[in-house]
């Protein structure tokens, strides 16, 4: 069945306040990068429906209005499952003492340095007293990562050049103009950017490694059964489950990966790395909220 769920707008009420219908569901599912009613069923309809028919379960999806509301429905009970980055998990671990269900793979996920092709920057450093930007803050392959690709070939944050956080698109237009000497991105946005600007050579000047995956995690009280159920689905019916997972538009990040039941906590080390990289050493909130 279909049945999508509205939140309550105040997320921090008592479970009693939880909308009938996600009372009476098996299990409610959120996806924190995903706003509204409308988007989630959009991307995640199909998904609900294979995830049914995988589990024997009935699954509501549960739009969250941001990360912070995600983790108090979890908190509160209104929220069983949450899909979710990397960088968001190590705060929503620490928040909420969430299991690890499965990870979901992104291919060609990792974190670049890039500049203009003509540029004198060879590499990075001759980045050193130059101005370098980041997009959305706190987010793994925009912020975290290429800081911390950066700091892997000895580069300080903030301090042996300069950090700005400027919206992407903004970003490449600095640095056509010679505002800036680089970006961070993911290869992704490089490609978009390429298709964006065809007159345009960009080249890549420093790289991080495969960034962990994004990662389905439970609320700590779910039942070890009902975990079991969904974790088993992932696994036996992936195919069925990533094909339903791509009917979504924006989520043709995930073509080609797959669903990894073998996921430790500590796979996600380098994420809590890359914030101490950007000077952040506690992981009980959000970074930019």
């Amino acid at each position: 069945m279909f049945r999508s769920l509205i939140a309550g707008a105040a997320l921090s009420l008592a479970t009693a306040m939880t909308p009938f219908a996600a009372q009476a569901a098996d299990v409610t599912l959120a996806v924190t990068d995903v706003e509204g009613l409308e988007q989630l069923q959009q991307e995640f309809g199909a998904v609900e429906k294979a995830l049914e028919a995988a589990t024997g379960l009935d699954v509501a999806l549960f739009p969250v209005s941001s990360r912070t509301a995600a983790v108090e429905a979890m908190n509160s009970g209104q929220v069983n499952f949450v899909l979710t980055g990397p960088a968001e998990y190590v705060v929503m671990k620490e928040l909420t003492d969430a299991q690890i269900v499965v990870a979901w793979q992104r291919p060609d996920y990792f974190a670049q340095i890039v500049t203009l092709a003509d540029s004198p920057i060879q590499s990075a450093a001759d980045l050193k007293g130059k101005i370098v930007s980041f997009g959305s803050v706190g987010s793994t392959s925009q912020q975290l990562g290429p800081a911390q690709a950066l700091a892997d070939l000895g580069l300080t944050y903030g301090v042996d050049y300069d950090a700005q956080i400027i919206k992407r698109n903004v970003a490449i237009e600095a640095l056509i103009r010679g505002d800036i000497a680089a970006i961070g991105m993911n290869f992704g946005h490089l490609r978009r950017a390429r298709e964006a600007y065809p007159d345009v050579a960009f080249k890549v000047i420093a790289r991080g490694p495969d960034l962990p995956n994004d990662i389905l995690v439970a609320a700590a009280n779910v039942d070890e059964g009902v975990l079991d159920k969904m974790r088993d689905a992932f696994v036996e019916d992936g195919k069925a489950i990533m094909a339903a997972v791509l009917e979504g538009e924006d989520n043709q990040k995930y073509a080609g990966g797959f669903f990894l039941s073998k996921v430790e906590d500590s796979d996600y080390d380098y994420v809590r790395s890359m914030y101490r990289t950007i000077g952040v050493d506690r992981f009980d909130s959000f970074v930019g909220n």
